[in-house]
């Protein structure tokens, strides 16, 4: 008897682009309409939903709602009374929703769950949200003599490459540009009708490209947004149990990894003084997913949704996944490889560069975009042939990392 198996039946996102405050909605309309798309998306009916998962990070910080775990069946009451918890690990809550319903499922606890992540961002100030945001560092350990906290946890993580390889930061500055390019084709992408000049995506010009923090620049920064995805994940029983469903698109999740590690970039960045990457852990999860697929390297993944939260995150990410060696992602970069058409695209949706990063949907979101390629439904930013598909989230300087592996069924 084989492993047991997970399915995605399909989901909705919403899109990114909106601004609840402007259209005077809170997390209940939000999660309304998400859960009625979701599950009609899926073609399963609220009555079969055993188990509910939610990813969302700030909640309460941005607008004083917690316990988002009794969210769906505030707005659904055929889902009164099941099992039901909201999951927070920053920017990876989305993932770790995706890890509980998907383990529950192949326990045989259950056999239909719904994920869903969510966030609201748009509701504070710009200087608000990124103090709401970088609760997720070491507080008051780390990040002290900065305004604002990620951008410059990843100028640190810049002057680290610098220092082990040396990085120029036109190729930096070049993925945001070939993501907000991605997004123009993803008709809910939050950057997909912004107008950029080439300018944009330079260190030249503090005008069309202001530094935020160091070597981080605007154009290098992931979106606030507000937004919410789900998707319905079942088991291979059920699926026989549903002969009608079992004959749609599905995508299997093939594979998995999940670390943690201490809550500091600092502590990480000792920790990997010796190792060849520089968050080696990121590495070990990536290969985690690779393993438990059955997948030998990068060369069997046909696209991959990474963490983009700044230009440089996905620099790193594209060394760890093994695109190149170690301190090489630039050469995957000049020579076009991450461009749809090219040896292994990334982020073709947009990725939260250009597509939008509402914090606890990301995960949940890069799933619902492995579904689409997979699938043959990604409408005008598919990449052609994709049967394979690997994502990376990220929460934290990495804190929680979290990866999987997607396939055609």
């Amino acid at each position: 008897m084989g492993s047991p198996r997970s399915f995605v039946l399909g989901g909705h996102q919403t899109d990114f682009a909106r601004n609840t405050r402007r259209e005077g909605i809170g997390f209940t309309e939000l999660f309304a309409e998400t859960v009625e798309s979701t599950l009609a998306a899926a073609g399963v009916p609220a009555a079969d939903i055993d188990v509910i998962h939610v990813g969302n990070a700030f909640g309460q910080l941005f607008t004083g709602q917690g316990q988002l775990g009794g969210m769906p069946a505030t707005v659904d009451p055929a889902l009164w009374g099941l099992p039901a918890v909201r999951h927070e690990a920053a920017c990876a809550s989305g993932s770790m929703a995706i890890l509980a319903a998907t383990a529950e499922l192949e326990a045989g606890r259950y056999d239909v769950a719904l994920v869903l992540g969510a966030e609201i961002e748009k509701n504070v100030p710009g200087d608000i949200a990124a103090q709401h945001l970088g609760a997720a560092a070491h507080i008051g350990r780390e990040g002290g003599e900065a305004t604002f906290m990620w951008p410059y946890m990843f100028h640190l993580l810049t002057e680290e490459y610098d220092r082990r390889y040396g990085i120029d930061d036109r190729y930096v500055h070049a993925i945001a540009e070939l993501n907000t390019r991605n997004a123009r084709k993803n008709p809910n992408a939050q950057t997909r009708d912004w107008n950029f000049t080439a300018e944009s995506f330079t260190d030249d010009d503090d005008d069309a490209n202001p530094s935020v923090e160091g070597r981080v620049r605007r154009t290098d920064c992931g979106q606030v947004t507000d937004g919410a995805v789900g998707i319905v994940v079942v088991s291979e029983r059920y699926l026989a149990q549903h002969p009608l469903l079992a004959a749609r698109p599905r995508a299997e999740i093939l594979g998995w990894g999940h670390r943690t590690v201490g809550l500091s970039l600092g502590q990480k960045l000792e920790r990997a003084a010796d190792d060849a990457y520089v968050l080696p852990h990121v590495r070990g999860t990536i290969l985690d997913a690779f393993a438990r697929a059955g997948v030998a390297d990068v060369d069997s993944i046909d696209a991959i949704e990474t963490h983009d939260c700044f230009s440089m995150t996905e620099y790193a990410a594209i060394d760890h996944f093994g695109i190149t060696g170690p301190g090489e992602s630039w050469k995957a970069i000049d020579g076009g490889d991450l461009e749809i058409g090219g040896r292994i695209p990334v982020n073709p949706s947009g990725g939260l560069i250009g597509g939008g990063h509402p914090v606890g949907a990301t995960g949940v979101r890069m799933m619902l975009d492995s579904y689409k390629q997979v699938t043959g439904q990604a409408g005008d930013y598919q990449v052609d042939g994709a049967r394979t598909v690997a994502t990376l989230n990220i929460g934290g300087s990495s804190t929680t990392t979290a990866s999987f592996v997607v396939g055609a069924v």
